[in-house]
């Protein structure tokens, strides 16, 4: 069935969304690069690459249905995160942007009845639930650490053990 009309252009707003997340991920990268903490920044830049593999799946998506992929305006980012948990509360909140985003989609694809979006859709919904409960986690473990270095340090070696982030030192 050939994908159109609301549900492409939201579909399209979405991928620009998810590309968005994965820049505000990058910008979050380097703050705490700046922070010296290269396993949290890593952290944060496998969570940009995920995020652009969303956004490629949304694109796919539109294009096994005849529709055409659409990035629309990406605004710079404005604010820096100062602190571990000023990070990670943006992280938080940028997933429920995309939450309540994907679920407007859904609302969408369920009025129109495309019934083809919703496999797709109930994945993401699904995901987005993972992401907002492992942000939330680490939210209150950097609440629990304080002013602890020592445990600040311990967090920064365990998110730099996720797979697929980098430091930028290995990116040279």
């Amino acid at each position: 069935m050939e994908i159109k009309g609301k549900l492409a252009s939201a579909i399209n707003t979405q991928i620009t969304l998810e590309q968005h997340s994965a820049l505000a991920y990058e910008q979050l990268s380097y703050d705490m690069e700046a922070l010296d903490l290269p396993g949290i920044a890593s952290w944060f830049r496998a969570q940009a690459e995920e995020e652009r593999v969303h956004a490629a799946k949304f694109a796919q998506h539109l294009l096994d249905r005849g529709g055409r992929p659409q990035l629309e305006k990406i605004d710079a980012m404005t604010e820096q995160a100062e602190t571990v948990l000023e990070a990670f509360e943006a992280s938080l909140a940028q997933e429920k942007r995309v939450s309540d985003a994907i679920r407007d989609l859904y609302r969408i694809a369920t009025s129109e009845g495309d019934i083809d979006s919703l496999p797709l859709l109930h994945w993401f919904i699904d995901e987005q639930l993972e992401e907002e409960a492992s942000v939330n986690e680490i939210i209150g473990r950097v609440k629990l650490i304080g002013d602890d270095g020592a445990g600040l340090l311990k967090l920064d070696q365990e998110l730099g053990s996720r797979p697929g982030g980098t430091n930028l030192a290995e990116a040279e």
